[in-house]
């Protein structure tokens, strides 16, 4: 993890690097910026484009707003304020001669918007259907569970497979690199955390049959004019729509969740990034989100390592499991069968 600089230096860069965001991106659209082109003709969308520059930006808006997409000015300058307060973590817990969450975490800067999210107007993800909320009622992870039986009780990132999709595109406390690379027929989208590696085939092929399934979905791209399109189906259904902390916050996702992204780049060092989401098994309503990506070639991905040797979701199990434990103390302290199991299962050999 990268130390921050001390609190008085973050507050005078944090204010002079966001104000470019947001508001003023947006309008720099209306200048219909001409990007280059690559040797073969696509418009070039390659770069860095790390997340952390709208990590202290919410995915949903605080009720407090309302409507209202952008904070006034005063709103504004205490946002960036609180955001540079939190990024000197770091430098206070080296004063103070420890480590701690401010050495760990990265939450980044913030937008002028008071919320990633466009539509609906307020800010907010549409309701969960009926299904959605049988579903999200049983969702299991770290966050939920003392005890754990098998992988099952840990979702797709406590077992370090992937984030899923959309909540791979929006920032996260640590890691939050991402680069694009372009190649004939392809775009490659490839992200620091969980080294999520995205591979957008623009050659007009149809999607993969609706019987194959994946993680992050079948992706196929396609410009119109200078805006890269990216259709996304046939997921798998297993990962959270957004992270889970608590089943009072989890929103699963189902076959049926269908991205469709757009990459717009507004001048030589921002894009403007969209998604519409819908998946009409959870979700009442499609949603969508908007907001600028910021040009950062020194930004340098770390290795994300996860839990050395894939070991600690075994580990887990063989320390909280109540079925664990009867079959070692029935086994004169050996319980090998649930040991084997637990760490097939998590990819152990």
């Amino acid at each position: 993890m990268r130390t921050m600089l001390a609190a008085a230096v973050l507050a005078l860069a944090a204010t002079a690097q966001v104000a470019a965001a947001a508001e003023p991106v947006k309008a720099k659209a209306a200048k219909a910026y001409v990007p280059p082109k690559t040797p073969w003709g696509d418009p070039d969308l390659q770069g860095t484009w790390p997340l952390d520059e709208l990590g202290r930006t919410p995915l949903q808006r605080l009720d407090k707003y309302g409507d209202r997409l952008y904070f006034t000015d005063e709103e504004y300058k205490k946002a960036v304020a609180d955001a540079a307060e939190v990024a000197a973590g770091a430098a206070r817990e080296e004063k103070e001669n420890r480590l701690g969450g401010g050495h760990w975490f990265e939450y980044g800067k913030v937008l002028r918007q008071t919320s990633m999210i466009v539509e609906p107007k307020n800010g907010q993800l549409p309701p969960l259907t009926e299904n959605g909320k049988r579903i999200a009622a049983t969702m299991k992870s770290s966050w939920t569970e003392k005890d754990f039986e098998s992988p099952a009780d840990f979702n797709s990132l406590d077992r370090c497979i992937t984030r899923g999709m959309p909540v791979s595109m929006i920032p996260f406390p640590y890691n939050n690199g991402l680069r694009v690379f372009q190649t004939p027929g392809y775009v490659v989208i490839q992200l620091e955390m969980i080294h999520e590696t995205r591979i957008i085939p623009l050659d007009g092929s149809p999607h993969l049959p609706k019987t194959m399934q994946t993680w992050l979905g079948d992706s196929r791209g396609h410009f119109e004019g200078n805006t890269l399109v990216i259709d996304t189906t046939n997921f798998n259904g297993e990962p959270s729509m957004i992270i889970v902390s608590s089943r009072k916050t989890s929103v699963p996702t189902s076959k049926q969740l269908h991205i469709v992204e757009r990459l717009t780049p507004l001048d030589h060092d921002h894009i403007q990034y969209e998604a519409t989401i819908s998946d009409p098994d959870i979700l009442t309503a499609p949603w969508k989100m908007s907001f600028p990506w910021t040009r950062n070639d020194k930004y340098q991905f770390f290795e994300y390592a996860c839990h050395e040797g894939n070991t600690v979701i075994a580990n887990y199990i063989k320390s909280t499991s109540p079925r664990f434990a009867q079959e070692r103390a029935k086994n004169g302290g050996i319980a090998a069968p649930l040991q084997k199991a637990a760490e097939l299962a998590n990819g152990v050999r």
